[in-house]
């Protein structure tokens, strides 16, 4: 009966009112489809040049934060784990899209997956998390979450993040960064491999791992008024469209300031591991500062393994398929700050309760790894 409402007067008119940024985002598409050739041939000009960059930025951006904002009703709707399952996943393939496209589209640039693989890590490991942590206990002493959760996210993020990024620096030379046909395969096998095997027990009969301790499993109830699940999966999937098509776009004017004005090679993967992280980032840190922080837990640590179990197979794929070769191996300064990173995350989740201290900490890695960028 409510879900009727939608195809009345008053139903529509709800309806503008709370997807009226879908208008914008299609608006959007369609300006720089009529005037593709106008906007990007007066990059030169410094005004011209952040009017387009930030105007795209910002309807891409909108667009995934719509998609979240989808995602949540359907978590609220499905109740966890499915919930923040189905919101990583949505995230992890508009990232998977954008770096496709991008990688697709223009010059080469072997290195934009590992960059934005490793944005990402640093962004949600460090920044989301650090201020998760800091929201969080602000007001209260200590913050608890399920220890089992989190070993079993920082088991599969460990090995992976070593074999994606850490590994490759040794056994490639310097002359010869693109892996090999066959170390692309087993690569590939072994992250979607030991990603299905984890949604499984999500999913299954280590569901109860990601929810708080002694937290009975709840179905949630259905308020009148609320959209059908249909409802929110096919606006989810609306809103992702525009973000693919704009991605492609965004990417004109970031490789202008990467070769032009020569900026560091790894803004473009920083660009792209903001659009992509922004959104979750809001829902761990309000989840967090509501003394939720076992699905803040799941959101920050549930992406970085949906991106690393993923995007690294994706974009072998795509290097594959389309002749674009791929550098994985983090080199200097990134790799101490990988390996740093994971190390203190270990110590963050080991015992089960989070303080104050320990966001600050993550801070302050995140705030080096911004000031390292630029001095690259």
């Amino acid at each position: 009966m409510t879900d009727s409402l939608a195809f009345r007067p008053r139903g529509l008119t709800r309806l503008f009112r709370e997807e009226w940024f879908l208008a914008i985002s299609v608006l959007t598409c369609v300006v720089v489809l009529g005037f593709e050739g106008e906007l990007f041939q007066q990059l030169s000009n410094p005004v011209w040049l952040a009017f387009t960059f930030f105007g795209l930025f910002a309807a891409v951006l909108g667009s995934a934060l719509s998609v979240v904002r989808h995602a949540d009703h359907l978590a609220e709707r499905l109740g966890e784990p499915y919930g923040t399952l189905i919101l990583t996943l949505a995230i992890t393939s508009i990232e998977v899209m954008a770096i496709s496209a991008v990688m697709i589209h223009g010059e080469n640039n072997p290195t934009l997956a590992r960059d934005t693989l490793f944005a990402v890590i640093m962004i949600i490991l460090n920044g989301m998390v650090g201020l998760s942590l800091l929201f969080g206990g602000w007001r209260r002493p200590e913050q608890s979450h399920n220890l089992q959760g989190a070993n079993a996210y920082l088991g599969l993020i460990v090995p992976l993040a070593t074999l994606s990024l850490i590994l490759p620096s040794f056994l490639y030379s310097s002359g010869g960064q693109h892996p090999s046909a066959p170390r692309q395969m087993v690569l590939g096998i072994i992250s979607v491999g030991l990603y299905s095997v984890f949604l499984m027990l999500q999913a299954g009969r280590h569901h109860h791992f990601f929810a708080e301790e002694g937290e009975a499993p709840v179905k949630p109830a259905i308020r009148p008024g609320r959209r059908a699940i249909w409802h929110h999966t096919v606006l989810l999937f609306a809103y992702m469209g525009p973000v693919v098509f704009l991605v492609e776009e965004l990417a004109k004017p970031i490789d202008y300031v990467i070769e032009t004005l020569r900026a560091p090679v790894a803004f473009g993967g920083v660009v792209m591991a903001v659009l992509v992280a922004t959104p979750e980032a809001i829902s761990a840190v309000r989840a967090a500062a509501a003394n939720h922080l076992q699905r803040s837990i799941n959101i920050f640590l549930g992406s970085v393994l949906s991106t690393i179990g993923i995007t690294v197979p994706a974009m072998l794929a795509v290097s594959y398929l389309y002749a674009h070769p791929v550098t994985l191996g983090l080199e200097g300064s990134d790799l101490v700050m990988l390996v740093l990173t994971l190390v203190v995350s270990i110590i963050t989740f080991a015992s089960g309760r989070t303080h104050v201290m320990q966001g600050a900490v993550h801070l302050v890695l995140f705030l080096s790894y911004v000031l390292l960028i630029f001095q690259q």
